[in-house]
């Protein structure tokens, strides 16, 4: 049952990133706007969940290291939400979920490298395999082909992804998922609504009705996905999470009608099959 947890995730990302690409195409629809709405929006969703569960919430939480974890946390989280909207509003959808994907392996490596309970180094050889055939998917007559702005979301979330697995497994051993996720997503409000104000005010009433539908779906998702990193550690969530960006690049094509690109399509296999593989040589 608690597999179930990552795989419900998935699904609801697949949906809500396939809104997201939507809402950014429509007029005077652009990143900053997305976020300076969709992230107080993501508290308020988040604080109807806590008041119906009421999980926790007491100093102790806020003991030791983990004011410190928390505050990165945050950070990380801003700078890669402008990094990855800022992407996605420029390039296609299946595009970034091709590039997304391989953020999955260094926080394959490095969980198994610092954490007992996720170590197998077996992972290593298939790691290396996916990421080559990303690089090999972006390589194109003798360079790596990649717009400025996704360049910039690959480089900062490559670095910061695992990173992120660290922080919020060292949280997640001690705070409730929804209290977390009800802590960070406030403060990211604050952070989002000073900085994008002028575009906040403008939003149309329209737009407003799917920002809401998206940012439903994405913090119910992220709630469940850090219930699996609590249950199912971080290594065996994140093969199944890897489910997501399948389910992404085939709605941008089917749904979106992005052109599927043959090299991203045989290297999105390759990804998979790489995590599968290590996560079974891991059991």
């Amino acid at each position: 049952m608690n597999a179930l947890l990552p795989v419900v995730a998935a699904i609801l990302q697949s949906v809500s990133f396939t809104l997201d690409k939507k809402i950014l195409s429509m007029r005077r629809v652009g990143f900053r706007m997305y976020t300076g709405v969709s992230m107080p929006l993501i508290f308020g969703i988040t604080s109807i969940i806590f008041l119906l569960f009421r999980p926790p919430i007491t100093s102790e939480l806020f003991s030791g290291y983990l004011p410190l974890f928390l505050i990165i946390s945050v950070v990380g989280t801003a700078i890669t939400n402008i990094f990855f909207y800022r992407a996605l509003d420029g390039d296609s959808l299946g595009e970034i979920e091709t590039i997304s994907l391989i953020n999955a392996i260094p926080v394959l490596i490095v969980s198994s490298i610092l954490f007992v309970d996720e170590r197998n180094f077996s992972i290593l050889i298939p790691a290396l395999v996916a990421s080559s055939a990303v690089i090999w998917a972006h390589w194109q007559r003798h360079h790596f082909r990649m717009v400025r702005g996704t360049w910039l979301f690959f480089l900062w979330y490559f670095i910061y992804a695992p990173v992120s697995a660290i922080l919020s497994k060292e949280l997640l051993s001690v705070w409730n998922p929804i209290a977390l996720e009800l802590v960070r997503s406030g403060v990211l409000a604050l952070i989002f609504t000073i900085l994008f104000w002028q575009q906040v005010r403008r939003v149309p009433r329209n737009v407003f009705l799917f920002l809401l539908a998206t940012n439903t779906l994405t913090s119910i998702s992220w709630i469940l996905y850090y219930y699996g990193y609590q249950r199912l550690g971080v290594v065996y969530t994140v093969l199944l999470f890897s489910l997501q960006p399948l389910l992404v690049y085939a709605a941008s094509i089917l749904y979106l009608k992005e052109k599927p690109h043959r090299k991203k399509s045989i290297a999105f296999g390759i990804v998979l099959v790489s995590i599968a593989y290590a996560q079974f040589l891991a059991r």
